[in-house]
């Protein structure tokens, strides 16, 4: 009778071990199909190619920086500070074929026969781009955007050449030579970033997205001469224009308060 109920604790312990196993194998698999994942797994091959093709001594890369922006908060996925400038790195993790122009307020992901439509990342990183620019004081001829495609894509368009895939990035970077910036002011940069730069953390990310999320709602809501729309390009508010000259004269519409900087419109 003992040697019975023994055999069964033991059979009923390995089934609760196995069950075990199962269920967090399944948990990993559920997490690694994430975007969020493969989005953390797009900025470590990133930041790995900086690591193994820049020098450290040369270029400092900081990942994952989430500043305060206006009302709310901006996040970069990764900033790369050198003599030669601040390089903005906004990273996707796409598969497909990917189509798109860097004036294009919308890009397309295609899969098989399937079309997805996603924001212009050059558009989405604009905002980033100016809110650094604006902390640090930079001129346009001290920092540059970049955007990173990985994962199993390809460009089936013409890509400016500060659209990459994966490692290639790299070549961007090492193509700007002049020197824009001192060694006194790179350590500055640094320091300025590292200290404006919000604790990382999971409230951090959730007011993040909370924000983005808003202005999500407030671009894609009717306009109307109550609500003031956020501008598509780079979150800056719009003011109400009257179009002067052409075959739509006297039509109104919203433009970027940034303008000429930024020439965002909301028709």
């Amino acid at each position: 009778m003992l040697d019975t109920i023994f055999q069964a604790l033991f059979e009923n312990e390995q089934l609760m071990t196995n069950l075990g196993l199962v269920a967090v194998m399944l948990l990993l698999i559920t997490i690694f199909k994430t975007p969020w994942f493969k989005g953390k797994v797009g900025e470590f091959l990133v930041s790995l190619a900086a690591k193994i093709h820049l020098d450290k001594n040369t270029y400092h890369i900081i990942n994952d920086v989430t500043l305060p922006s206006g009302e709310g908060t901006t996040q970069i996925d990764h900033i790369i500070v050198s003599i030669y400038g601040v390089f903005v790195v906004e990273t996707k993790f796409f598969r497909g074929w990917i189509f798109g122009s860097e004036k294009e307020k919308i890009w397309t992901q295609t899969i098989y026969r399937n079309k997805y439509k996603f924001q212009n990342p050059l558009h989405q990183n604009y905002k980033h781009v100016q809110t650094l620019k604006q902390l640090l004081q930079l001129s346009d001829e001290q920092i540059f955007s970049l955007v990173v495609f990985t994962g199993d894509s390809q460009f089936k368009s013409a890509m400016p050449e500060n659209v990459a895939f994966g490692g290639r990035y790299v070549n961007y970077i090492l193509s700007k030579t002049t020197q824009v910036l001192t060694e006194e002011q790179v350590n500055s940069i640094i320091h300025a970033i590292q200290n404006q730069a919000l604790i990382k953390s999971f409230t951090t990310n959730r007011a993040h997205k909370k924000h983005v999320q808003e202005l999500r709602t407030k671009q894609t809501s009717p306009v109307t001469d109550s609500s003031e729309p956020v501008c598509p390009k780079c979150g800056s508010s719009m003011v109400k224009r009257t179009v002067k000259r052409g075959e739509h004269v006297g039509r109104q519409f919203w433009g970027c308060s940034e303008f000429p900087k930024c020439r965002g419109v909301v028709a």
